[in-house]
């Protein structure tokens, strides 16, 4: 029996599964408390690094602390594809790239609008899959998406987005193995690494990668964000130097130190104590983690 078969059978057979009084125990709610949440949100914009904006979508609080109890109770324990680094318990952005350290050759490609892609019907599908019958997923999938789809700004949201993109990653780690290559995703941010440099090849495995994530239903920054970087140029992976091991950017790591030294001898700093503070303390969490 193929896939297509199978989800076809899962989702127009029989209405098995856990259904929302178990949620609702799962949950430690009432059914009628469960049911009586209104799904309502406050958007809002802010600027991104990159430029342009970003939309959040905050939920209210009493919609915020039910999705905080389905990420505990429901979601915590779910194994994403260990390609998947970002938002997982034990990844950083550290581990995700170290993971590409060494390498001939980066490629990095960033997913358009990744959160508001992931649209309810394949969480609901998600949820179907893991147990809960039509109703129940229903529900969550009201309870957990958004104007279509995640909403960038609920807790649900992140570990969602890795749960429900199993099939994304294996299909890229597997194209990935099958050709010498490594794979690992960090949120929305797509990262591919060589031993060889064989331009050729190299080129004909993005053109393959870009064909798996729109067959996945995203679509792939075409200049902005996509990253092709060899052994002469500085390789980043997540903010990270990755040439020979991961660290700071040598510019990154000249201007704490210069602030520094400011700060060391009374003279005006661009960051605060505390604010430097905070760097110091990634620049000891790539030490510990690189060697991993």
């Amino acid at each position: 029996m193929g896939l297509l078969e199978s989800l076809r059978n899962l989702f127009s057979g029989p209405d098995t599964g856990f259904d929302v009084e178990e949620l609702a125990r799962r949950l430690g709610m009432d059914v009628e408390a469960l049911r009586a949440v209104r799904v309502e949100y406050d958007e809002f914009n802010v600027p991104k690094r990159s430029g342009g904006k970003r939309r959040i979508s905050a939920p209210s609080d009493d919609l915020k602390a039910l999705q905080r109890r389905i990420l505990r109770k429901l979601l915590a324990r779910l194994k994403a594809h260990p390609a998947a680094t970002g938002f997982e318990c034990g990844h950083s952005i550290v581990t995700n790239a170290r993971h590409h350290a060494g390498q001939a050759v980066v490629v990095r490609m960033d997913l358009e609008d990744f959160f508001p892609s992931i649209r309810g019907g394949r969480v609901r599908e998600y949820f179907r899959i893991i147990g809960w019958n039509r109703k129940a997923s229903a529900l969550l999938a009201v309870l957990t998406t958004h104007r279509g789809g995640l909403p960038q700004g609920a807790p649900t949201s992140p570990r969602l987005s890795n749960l429900v993109n199993r099939r994304l990653d294996a299909r890229l780690s597997g194209y990935a193995d099958r050709n010498g290559a490594r794979y690992s995703r960090y949120a929305d941010d797509l990262t591919f690494s060589f031993a060889e440099d064989d331009p050729a090849g190299v080129r004909t495995f993005i053109a393959m990668a870009r064909l798996i994530v729109q067959d996945e239903g995203y679509r792939v920054h075409r200049r902005k964000k996509f990253y092709v970087r060899r052994r002469h140029q500085q390789q980043r992976v997540t903010g990270l130097v990755v040439n020979e091991t991961v660290q700071l950017p040598r510019k990154t790591r000249r201007r704490l130190r210069a602030i520094a030294h400011h700060l060391a001898t009374g003279r005006e700093a661009t960051l605060t104590p505390v604010q430097l503070a905070g760097w110091h303390a990634l620049r000891d969490m790539i030490a510990r983690q690189r060697a991993f």
